[in-house]
């Protein structure tokens, strides 16, 4: 009963990445970053949109203390091209902090876009441990951090 079991994961499994393959579908890794990344984050604010996972680089426009209430953040408020602005919480009791940040830095985001007044949050830019989320990551001078 145990061989069955596996062998239908595993067909499961090969399936599952055979149809993601025929669509086209991938997951974007920080080397795949998007050209329509800002219009996909403006079009999320300008419609309300939240949980939607985003990919896209802004430039640092301040570093904010540490949100240590709950889970630890990095806070970093970024401005994209299109000159919106986007509030990153990078939960950093799962990932490494982004050291050595700067005004003016490019930080580049994958995570999931929560809407707000001021140009919306990106959290999620880190591994789930629980495996339920799809994985995020910033990358910052060539190294990523998740």
């Amino acid at each position: 009963m145990k061989k069955l079991i596996f062998l239908l994961i595993v067909v499961a499994i090969v399936y599952g990445l055979e149809v993601v393959q025929e669509q086209g579908i991938s997951v974007p890794t920080p080397s795949s970053t998007s050209q329509d990344s800002d219009s996909a984050v403006e079009s999320a604010y300008k419609n309300r949109q939240s949980d939607i996972q985003v990919q896209g680089q802004g430039t640092v426009l301040r570093v904010l203390p540490d949100d240590v209430d709950g889970s630890r953040h990095q806070r970093i408020i970024l401005e994209l091209d299109t000159g919106q602005s986007l509030l990153v919480a990078h939960n950093i009791d799962l990932a490494p902090r982004v050291n050595g940040l700067n005004k003016g830095d490019t930080v580049e985001f994958y995570g999931e876009y929560e809407w707000n007044s001021k140009g919306g949050v990106i959290h999620w830019t880190h591994h789930d441990p629980n495996h339920r989320h799809i994985d995020g990551w910033l990358k910052h001078r060539g190294q990523t951090y998740q």
